[in-house]
């Protein structure tokens, strides 16, 4: 059996092999493209190959899969961390990675489903949109800055914010970077929208994303990112997986017969999705129930800052739960997991109509066909015949 190593750059593969049990050769660098193509054609079931995760990693794996019989994607702090060497070069990378896989050593990472990959570049699209908006506006706002300006409205960029700002007498190339900025931000709002509702649609008929809904703070975006990160919530034994996977988990260091001391937060993972958390954090802290209950004692005592995080990791843990035993949220506001999941559908080209009303019944509805048939209230007659047998005519009204 053979063990491949590939170090995969932008125009070339490096390759280096391992054949049973002796040591690592290398092998010609393959070029990207119909090259590389050639050389996974030669490969066949008995072979294993090892590539480092990178932005391109997916498409290469899904070619080397349909040749040879394995593919491992390593990742790529772990096997720094495994096999540092003073020497670094490709050739010596592609190396390094074939003896690992040899050994057996080598620390993969976990491969999503295709339906997973397409919600992580839907989700990758929408936050490379978001920070360019963010860059964007933060031109307009150094426009203002500069002329020690403050805008009246609550939203800069809304229809008030935006009519204030195209009454502002400013110098001509102020003017021209203003104009321009407020161009783009509309351009990027409405792809920000379009980004959103593609989003929607390729998570309305997940129920996983309908529990998440019922969680306070819990919008479609970061329901869909943690979605797109966690993929399949199986790989995650307990919570605290989840929360390291997340890097919410605190640093721990520990020596000796000295007590172990934990420090600030762990920061692997994805940023983004980390971000998001502590996003709906905010937003969970005021809604009335155990998330705000948490917070404000945690406040008191560490500081808003400690505060918020950890409230994160709380919503990561509920999480865990959530998806693994397949259950809503017991805290839910019922309204407002009403309203996120209509906006769900509303978003996904699925809002739906109100039924007619067959067979309904009422003074109200009664008096609604009835004045549309332009007669009267049928039930007035009935009303009126009522009052009078509870309130006989020689009866007065007090104070009359």
């Amino acid at each position: 059996m053979r063990f491949i190593g590939l170090d995969i750059g932008r125009d070339y593969a490096h390759v280096a092999v391992v054949e049973g049990s002796g040591t690592s050769r290398r092998l010609p660098r393959v070029a990207m493209g119909d090259d590389f193509r050639a050389f996974a054609a030669t490969l066949g079931p008995d072979d294993a190959v090892a590539l480092e995760a990178s932005s391109n990693t997916w498409a290469l794996a899904d070619l080397l899969g349909r040749h040879a019989g394995r593919v491992v994607v390593s990742n790529p702090l772990r096997t720094r961390a495994i096999a540092s060497a003073k020497r670094k070069t490709d050739d010596i990378d592609a190396a390094t990675l074939a003896e690992l896989l040899a050994a057996d050593y080598l620390p993969p990472v976990w491969q999503p489903d295709a339906a997973t990959r397409r919600l992580r570049r839907l989700v990758s699209h929408r936050a490379g949109l978001v920070r360019d908006r963010t860059a964007t506006r933060n031109r307009a706002i150094a426009v203002l800055a500069r002329h020690l300006l403050r805008s009246p409205a609550t939203d800069l960029f809304g229809v008030r914010g935006r009519a204030w700002l195209a009454s502002l007498e400013l110098p001509v190339e102020e003017r021209i970077a203003l104009d321009a900025a407020l161009a783009l931000d509309a351009v990027l709002s409405e792809q920000v929208r379009a980004a959103e509702r593609a989003i929607a649609e390729a998570v309305v008929d997940d129920p996983r994303a309908r529990r998440l809904l019922t969680i306070p703070g819990i919008g479609l975006v970061i329901a869909a990112s943690i979605l797109a990160v966690v993929g399949d919530i199986a790989r995650f034994d307990r919570p605290a997986k989840l929360v390291s996977y997340l890097g919410l988990d605190p640093r721990v260091r520990q020596s000796g017969d000295r007590p172990a001391m934990r420090g600030h937060i762990s920061r692997a993972g994805q940023a983004h999705a980390r971000g998001l958390l502590c996003e709906a954090a905010h937003s969970a802290v005021r809604s009335p129930g155990p998330l705000a209950g948490f917070h404000a004692r945690l406040k008191a005592r560490r500081g808003a800052g400690v505060a918020i995080v950890a409230t994160a990791r709380k919503l990561a843990v509920l999480v865990w739960h959530i998806l693994a035993k397949d259950e809503d949220c017991r805290f839910a506001p019922p309204v407002r997991t009403a309203f996120k999941h209509r906006e769900l559908e509303r978003l996904a080209g699925r809002e739906r109509t109100r039924p007619p009303q067959r067979g309904a019944t009422g003074s109200s509805h009664d008096l609604g066909r009835a004045r549309l048939r332009g007669g009267h209230d049928p039930h007035q007659p009935a009303l009126r015949q009522a009052i009078d047998r509870v309130r006989p005519d020689d009866t007065s009204m007090p104070g009359a």
